[in-house]
Formats: C-alpha cells, sequence, structure tokens
C-alpha cells in the first residue's frame, strides 16, 4: 500500500471522527510521553598525539571514564583501525568490530560495548589488515554511522591512531574538539607541530587543545605548551590552548598492566585527580561556532571526504 495514501486516510479518519473520539487529557498526556525525545547535542572530541607512545589512548580512556564517572553519557569511539587497544586497557572482549558495522552485519548501537562505570565502546580490530587499510569512504562511512544513532550520547571520544594517515587526520577534522597529547620529548613535540599543520592547513581546524602527559609539574607541562604554541603562533592559522597535564604516577602504569582505568581502580590517585581535573574543564569548554563547516564530521558536515567523492 502505498504510504502517503496511508496516512492521508488516517488523517481523513481522524477529521471526520466526532468528538466523543477524541483523546481524553489523560491519555494525550500518555501519548506524548511515548513520543520520542528530541535529539540531544553531542560534544566530539578527538584525542591524537602524532607521535606514538605519548599515552594518548591512556588519556582517551580516563578522560571518557572520568565524564561517565561525573553522570554524562559518554561513548568512546576506537579509531585505531590497525592496532586498536582500547578494549584490551578496559579488559573488554569484543566479538564484532567496525568491519562488522562497515559489512552490514550489524548496527553502531549493537556494535557498542558496555564497559566500567558506564561508559560505552566502539571496537576496532588489532591485528586486521583490512581495516588497516580503509579507504576515505570507508572512514566517512563510520563517521556517518553516527548520524543514525536515535539518542546521540552527550560526549563522543575518538581515540585516533599515531601518525598522519588519512585514517588520524579524518577522524580528528570530523570532531568538534581536538585534544593532542604531548610529552617531554623533542619527538613528540615535533610530531604533534606536524599533526596541527595538517589538520590546520588542509581541514581548516583553528583551535587545537594540548595535555602534556607524564610531566612532573605543572610548570613544565605549561612549557611544552609555550614551545608548541610558539612555533604554531609564527607559521600556522591556529590556537594551541593549553588543556591540562597529567603527571608520571606509578599507579597510572600498574592500572594499565591490570587493564582497568586508573580512575575507577585508583580515584584518589595523582593521575586519576588530573584526569578528574581536565574532565571538569572538558565540561565547560565553550564548543566553536560550526556553521558553514566544509569538512565531514560527527553529527554534521559535509557528505563527501574532503578531497572528492569516496573511493
Amino acid at each position: 500500500m502505498d504510504q502517503a495514501f496511508g496516512l492521508k486516510q488516517m488523517l481523513s479518519a481522524m477529521s471526520s471522527r466526532p468528538a466523543a473520539d477524541v483523546p481524553s487529557a489523560h491519555q494525550a498526556s500518555s501519548l506524548l510521553a511515548a513520543a520520542p525525545a528530541t535529539r540531544r547535542h553531542c560534544r566530539t572530541i578527538a584525542v591524537a598525539g602524532g607521535k606514538g607512545g605519548v599515552g594518548k589512548s591512556t588519556v582517551a580512556v580516563n578522560l571518557g571514564m572520568s565524564l561517565s564517572m561525573a553522570g554524562h553519557d559518554v561513548v568512546l569511539l576506537d579509531a585505531d583501525m590497525g592496532l586498536a587497544n582500547v578494549d584490551v586497557m578496559l579488559g573488554l572482549t569484543p566479538s564484532r568490530h567496525v568491519g562488522h558495522l562497515l559489512d552490514g552485519e550489524c548496527t553502531l548501537e549493537e556494535l557498542m560495548l558496555p564497559a566500567p562505570r558506564g561508559l560505552r565502546v566502539v571496537p576496532a580490530g588489532s591485528g586486521a589488515r583490512r581495516l588497516a587499510q580503509l579507504d576515505n569512504g570507508e572512514h566517512a562511512a563510520i563517521i556517518r554511522a553516527f548520524d543514525e544513532l536515535v539518542q546521540p550520547p552527550e560526549y563522543l571520544l575518538v581515540d585516533t591512531a599515531a601518525g598522519l594517515s588519512d585514517n588520524v587526520t579524518m577522524f580528528a577534522a570530523a570532531a568538534a574538539e581536538v585534544i593532542v597529547v604531548v610529552c617531554d620529548e623533542p619527538a613528540s613535540l615535533t610530531d604533534a607541530y606536524g599533526l596541527t599543520k595538517v589538520l590546520s592547513r588542509d581541514f581548516g581546524v583553528r583551535r587545537i587543545r594540548m595535555v602534556a602527559n607524564m610531566v612532573r609539574n605543572e610548570g613544565d607541562a605549561r612549557a611544552l605548551h609555550q614551545k608548541l604554541a610558539r612555533v604554531s603562533d609564527r607559521f600556522l592559522d591556529v590556537v594551541i590552548e593549553f588543556g591540562g597535564w597529567v603527571p608520571h604516577d606509578e599507579r597510572l602504569r600498574q592500572a594499565i598492566r591490570r587493564q582497568c582505568a586508573v580512575v575507577d581502580l585508583w580515584p584518589s590517585s595523582h593521575s586519576a585527580l588530573a584526569f578528574k581535573q581536565l574532565a571538569g574543564a572538558v565540561d565547560k569548554w565553550v564548543e566553536p561556532d560550526r556553521a558553514g563547516l566544509d569538512r565531514i564530521a560527527f553529527f554534521g558536515g559535509r557528505t563527501t571526504p574532503v578531497g572528492g567523492v569516496p573511493r
């Protein structure tokens, strides 16, 4: 039966119904209660690092769980498609990954794994060569899959891979905010600058939040920020803001070995307190204006990747 015809018939029947058939106030309120809620806004944050080994996955996991523990609905997407490790860090055992989503074998909702403290994880595959070789069209399909969620989360955190591949830059640029994690090593600063340059020049990202990891104190963290911001201010059209810092902490290393988030296992440790402070700051960030955004993005933006039609 033609759906439009069916709707017209139903509306016609309703308009000709006797007044006695009109639902009572109680019935009307029940119908309103059953109606779907308005889709809420989702804040999207990519956690990147340029160089491997700076602890970006640790930051993503503990920031996500800190926000979840604070009462927010949080989803963490593992966007390191070939060498995923978020599930390992949290002791999860996924039976499916984003490859199954791309193949139409499951929905995004079905793919999500429950993690401690209410956090939900979208797992990627580890050692899956096919996932490591996804093209831009497939990256775009993963990003677009989030548009189909009936109720978006309050926060979507995206743990990107290391390096400057399309896998990294597309997922980072698709988020409203980008956190770049650095540590006190020359290679970390160099790679963070390289990533910032690509995101600014090729994707129009105009603001980056820098988080210093594994530093001794806030003074060292701000010194790292000044080094990165000084060269970026000189050569790039992007603002690098100081986002926060995480100290060296043996408890954090122990939590990683035990496949737990330190904010859950040792909530009073130095690193856990730092992650909670970071989560509090994130919750107060003012999101950039995304009007006129000319790139593919989570929950809005272009329908095709920058550079043309998906392959």
